[in-house]
């Protein structure tokens, strides 16, 4: 059984994809350490890098092809100045040279060794293939995939029946919500309570509290910087930061100086429903500008979708609990990262694979679980308001205008929180007894979605508002 931890489904990297930036990113530091494994680094003159699918279809406007080459330096999308990139990419372009790993100058010309193929892999959506070139005329291949949320795999790894386990066997082994209702039952445990059992089997409580603290600090701060940098994305289709304009108009008199203060002080105002509806869109837009802009952000479970659960838990932390702590918050992202877990194992989180229904359908109903047991409900209704979210994002589709992630995707964000608040009110006030449809249930029907969706609208740029609109429209 898959063991995922909170901390796959959260992780902090760069925007603006999860699939086509983090993934790509992830996979040139494991080819650099395949390199090194096989003894061989020292004798790389050159390396080329294939993209296919998804992957070359889109990757420019999700800068798949700078996130291989920062990769390839050897930075960390994790610690990496964002000011920095830029730089270190310019110089790569025109200098035709790449620092591998921070230590060896090779042959690089990212026009003619980044190659964006038509063709898809028969495996997964997104794939590529690494090829270095050694000094003594021999080359070393190797093929990854990126299978959504930063998680990269090579295929005979993920074929194989003796599954390579990154982590010991949970002590809660939990494969779907079946499960998971049944666990807790017996443990008469809740599910933030099951899932941080879970984490202890990997991680002391100072590291745990340590991480959590850390992506919630980086999605403060994430809301923060988009709701004071106003202009334009980058990018080419000109589209305006709407979360500055937002923020300036409901605002207020507002008095702050840092995030912190910022949260804090927005709990001080009195808040009507309009204003409610304003904030929650304004903090998930937020997020989705400064992923679009390569700004640094939590992956939740995707980049794509990175707005919606900062954007709830923060309506939690500033308009349903004024008392809220650290305790909350790591409540919140226990159970959202449950919840993502089972889609993930059940479906997928990748868009490439099944359409935006696997990214912000998936972190609606991340987000809606995680409110849900904040505002006291049991796992039983946990799991109905994951299923609510995600039954009212079955069949959406990835059809990003110029392959870029902003229209419609930074919207999508906003629409998918409220649509997340809505589903756990929804279950708060319902008895799971008389619900007709399972999470389970939705997560085998969203799979199967996803296997009959076209191609064109996973995020190919092919079909819907991706060739509906006019780049010259924009």
């Amino acid at each position: 059984m898959e063991c995922i931890s909170v901390f796959d489904m959260l992780k902090i990297g760069v925007g603006p994809s999860s699939s086509h930036t983090l993934g790509p990113w992830r996979a040139a530091e494991r080819f650099i350490a395949e390199l090194r494994e096989k003894k061989v680094f020292d004798s790389v003159t050159n390396i080329q890098v294939d993209l296919y699918g998804s992957l070359s279809l889109t990757g420019k406007g999700h800068a798949t092809d700078l996130a291989i080459m920062l990769g390839l330096t050897g930075a960390d999308p994790v610690t990496i100045p964002i000011q920095n990139m830029s730089g270190i990419v310019k110089c790569i372009q025109e200098s035709e040279k790449l620092l591998l790993n921070h230590s060896r100058e090779i042959s690089f010309d990212p026009k003619l060794d980044i190659i964006f193929k038509k063709e898809f892999l028969p495996f997964h959506a997104n794939g590529m293939t690494f090829h270095a070139n050694l000094s003594n005329g021999k080359q070393i291949k190797e093929t990854y995939y990126s299978i959504g949320g930063g998680f990269v795999v090579k295929e005979e790894l993920k074929r194989s029946k003796k599954k390579l386990q990154v982590f010991k066997s949970f002590p809660f082994a939990i494969e779907n919500g079946t499960e998971l209702l049944a666990i807790c039952k017996k443990e008469n445990k809740s599910i933030s309570e099951l899932v941080l059992e879970n984490e202890r089997f990997l991680r002391s409580d100072l590291e745990i509290d340590q991480g959590l603290h850390h992506i919630w600090e980086t999605m403060l701060e994430c809301m923060y910087i988009g709701c004071h940098t106003e202009g334009n994305l980058p990018g080419g289709l000109n589209v305006r930061r709407r979360a500055y304009d937002t923020h300036q108009k409901i605002k207020g008199d507002l008095l702050y100086s840092n995030p912190q203060e910022w949260m804090y002080s927005i709990r001080q105002t009195e808040v009507k429903f309009r204003s409610i509806l304003k904030w929650v869109s304004c903090f998930a837009l937020s997020v989705n500008e400064v992923n679009a802009s390569l700004g640094r952000v939590v992956t939740a479970p995707t980049n794509g979708s990175a707005g919606v659960i900062p954007a709830v838990l923060m309506y939690y932390m500033v308009i349903e609990n004024h008392e809220a702590t650290f305790k909350h918050i790591k409540q919140f992202f226990l159970v959202a990262g449950e919840i993502g877990s089972i889609f993930k194992k059940g479906a997928t989180i990748c868009a490439a694979m099944g359409g935006c229904q696997a990214e912000i359908g998936v972190s609606s109903a991340m987000a809606a679980a995680a409110l849900a047991e904040l505002m006291g409900g049991s796992p039983e209704q946990v799991l109905m308001a994951a299923e609510i979210a995600m039954e009212h994002h079955l069949g959406l589709t990835c059809d990003p205008i110029g392959g870029l992630v902003q229209i419609p995707c930074i919207e999508r964000n906003s629409m998918g929180a409220i649509k997340a608040i809505n589903a756990a009110e929804l279950a708060l006030d319902s008895d799971p007894a008389n619900a007709k449809v399972s999470l389970d249930k939705v997560v085998n029907t969203m799979w199967e979605t996803a296997k009959d969706m076209s191609t064109k609208y996973k995020e190919t740029s092919e079909g819907g508002l991706a060739v509906g609109v006019y780049l010259s429209d924009c």
